[in-house]
């Protein structure tokens, strides 16, 4: 997990996050459609499942079956932003705030098991 301000756009930290990842696939939306993200992923070993922008030139092909599938990802984003703490910020520093995102991670795979 990366935290940064407000206004920072998640696509620019994706590369971040994906660095000594090994996974089969990369799943992402069309706002993580950029050429670096897509790269780095093909080097790592992964497959990008990320649909193109309406904008891009040559169109790629990605497989929509297991596109699907990132819905659990946004299920996952939907359980921790129901802890009021998390989703409205309380915490003013980065230190309790990460904690505060760690310790309701744990509760939701407590919750699974």
């Amino acid at each position: 997990m990366v935290v940064t301000a407000g206004p920072t756009a998640d696509c620019s930290q994706a590369a971040t996050l994906i660095e000594g990842i090994d996974a089969q696939y990369l799943l992402a939306d069309k706002g993580y459609d950029s050429d670096a993200l897509i790269a780095q992923a093909k080097e790592q070993g992964m497959e990008p499942v990320i649909p193109s922008r309406r904008n891009r030139r040559h169109r790629r092909e990605y497989d929509k079956h297991l596109y699907r599938l990132r819905h659990l990802v946004e299920n996952a984003f939907l359980h921790l932003k129901r802890w009021r703490g998390i989703a409205t910020r309380y915490a003013k520093n980065t230190a309790s705030f990460l904690a505060a995102v760690h310790i309701r991670c744990i509760a939701i795979w407590a919750s699974i098991l």
